[in-house]
């Protein structure tokens, strides 16, 4: 058997034998570009670290390329499975989401890193189990509003129901501790909810408790204090606990307009922590200036626009299930984005949150293009559903 590919306008079409698999053309080149560059400047912040750390500079950059590969190779694996499997399960995987984060809090299973014991090691890959629960949440959270949508849109349990559940793998996080991951579920979960049809006055209400329990967590616990008020005057104490966000402000400001050329940047020299991690975007900044990162932003932008796209599609075809789930990838994606350019730039206190499918790191990079392949997959549904063309369409030209 042999495959052909079609094209019509942002409508890629794969025909393999009887097998037929839609997918957006324009995410799939915005995601290509943001693992392209993503790559390029993990090399260009780690060699120097790998040199010192492992004694090989491309340390880094090798099992980066790996990840990268890995992830691939799993979103072409989950893209093959249908939605309603994953609706069926969806109650189940959380869960096994819940357990996990358990696990991770056993003493010896557990591994911490910098205070934190977020990650479980498998296979010798190390997985931060807060990402995989994101994935899960955003699973169960459409399941839920596509079996309980009229609950949902009537009575304030249709949102308290959820958020229950939701509430204690939060709790689980914020014991490793993780707060950036707890708020990311919370506030993807609400605005699932939100445009499932909630009540206005419910989801203010609710929004309001929620923001009133993070204010109360942050006045409850020293070290989220203190991240608080260093962010809101970091150069008060620039060589402790204002450290990350003076160096990732330099960063910015050395940058300018294009940048000081790749490669270039002086910060990611062991002044800016984890500068091929959570503050890769600071490099970004610093290397290819303004310009740079706006690129940046403006491919996460078409991310989220695309998602949008594809479940307003799915809504169109009767697929609520799939509908939620794209808006729920979208708003996770846009969110994380969002809070670490945040932190990065000094709008947000600093938070471990990775830059999706740009910074350092399998376990977040795997879990990610499992998510898109995933909503590669509502993608194809909701247009085979609404009559998705064949060699027959006129409009369709064939690619290879």
């Amino acid at each position: 058997m042999t495959a052909a590919l079609w094209r019509d306008g942002s409508d890629m079409l794969l025909v393999y034998g009887e097998k037929r698999f839609h997918f957006d053309l324009w995410l799939c080149l915005a995601v290509a570009a943001l693992l392209s560059l993503g790559y390029v400047m993990v090399v260009s912040a780690s060699l120097h670290l790998g040199e010192k750390m492992a004694g090989d500079a491309f340390h880094y950059p090798l099992r980066q390329f790996a990840h990268i590969a890995a992830g691939l190779a799993l979103a072409g694996a989950v893209g093959m499975v249908r939605l309603e499997c994953w609706e069926k399960h969806g109650l189940l995987l959380f869960l096994f989401g819940v357990f996990l984060l358990v696990l991770v809090l056993v003493p010896g299973l557990g591994r911490t890193v910098n205070g934190s014991s977020r990650w479980l090691m498998v296979g010798g890959i190390r997985i931060q189990v807060s990402e995989l629960v994101k994935l899960i949440s955003v699973l169960y959270m459409a399941g839920f509003i596509q079996r309980h949508l009229q609950l949902v849109r009537t009575s304030v349990q249709g949102m308290i129901r959820p958020l229950g559940l939701l509430l204690a793998a939060c709790v689980l996080l914020l014991m490793e501790p993780d707060f950036g991951s707890a708020v990311v579920i919370m506030a993807t979960a609400l605005g699932m909810l939100f445009l499932g049809g909630a009540r206005l006055w419910q989801f203010a209400l609710l929004l309001g408790g929620v923001g009133a329990a993070g204010v109360a967590l942050i006045y409850s616990s020293p070290y989220r204090m203190a991240r608080v008020l260093s962010f809101l005057d970091p150069w008060a104490d620039p060589l402790n606990s204002g450290f990350q966000l003076t160096q990732a402000l330099i960063a910015f400001g050395r940058g300018e307009w294009a940048g000081v050329g790749l490669g270039s940047s002086v910060q990611k020299l062991f002044y800016l922590p984890e500068a091929h991690t959570d503050f890769l975007f600071s490099v970004i900044g610093e290397e290819l200036g303004l310009f740079g990162a706006l690129s940046v932003i403006a491919l996460f932008a078409v991310v989220l626009w695309r998602a949008f796209h594809i479940g307003r599609e799915a809504e169109a075809a009767g697929l609520g299930f799939g509908a939620y789930l794209a808006y729920g990838l979208g708003l996770w994606f846009g969110l994380q984005a969002f809070i670490n350019m945040g932190v990065n730039m000094g709008v947000l206190p600093t938070k471990g949150l990775t830059l999706p499918l740009m910074s350092y790191g399998g376990g977040s990079m795997m879990v990610m293009c499992a998510a898109l392949g995933i909503l590669l997959r509502v993608d194809s549904e909701a247009r085979e559903a609404l009559g998705g063309g064949t060699r027959r369409n006129t409009a369709w030209r064939r690619v290879s």
